[in-house]
């Protein structure tokens, strides 16, 4: 069920111009703005300039901005752009259709149900509120396999 709802996801958020990290990108940003590309990266759990590589993408897109920071001049602080808040909106109306179709065949009740036990599950996982696992599956820091001869 999981992979076919990141299908249709990702399927979704394609007529927007965007893959699913960048939406997630996206969100991070809009629910903290003025926070710093280390701590995404860091929140993510990938190197840092996995997150570079999103931003470069976002920022060519119109949608975020990098601004620079007003205690750590070193830093940049990122925001929604204009464009980036109309997205966003854009995107919650694509979530909402997206979770109405995925979950039409159950009750408001069985809905609330579902969450409930979902977010046990991801409690006890050690999953990070709003962050899509795959994010690290991309981008793993694994060391080579080597064989010994």
């Amino acid at each position: 069920m999981g992979a076919h709802a990141s299908e249709k996801f990702a399927g979704r958020v394609q007529r927007l111009g965007l893959s699913p990290a960048e939406v997630g990108l996206l969100r991070m940003i809009s629910g903290q703005p003025g926070r710093s590309q280390q701590s995404v990266a860091v929140d993510l759990g990938v190197v840092p300039s996995r997150v570079v590589v999103l931003i470069d993408s976002l920022g060519h897109k119109g949608l975020v901005e990098r601004r620079t920071g007003a205690t750590d001049r070193r830093h940049h602080e990122l925001y929604l752009t204009v464009d980036g808040e109309r997205v966003m909106t854009d995107m919650r109306s694509v979530a909402t259709e997206h979770d109405d179709e995925l979950l039409a065949a159950l009750t408001p009740d069985e809905r609330g149900q579902l969450t409930s036990l979902l977010q046990r599950i991801a409690d006890q996982q050690g999953l990070t509120p709003g962050v899509h696992p795959g994010y690290r599956q991309a981008t793993s820091r694994r060391k080579p396999v080597t064989q010994d001869r």
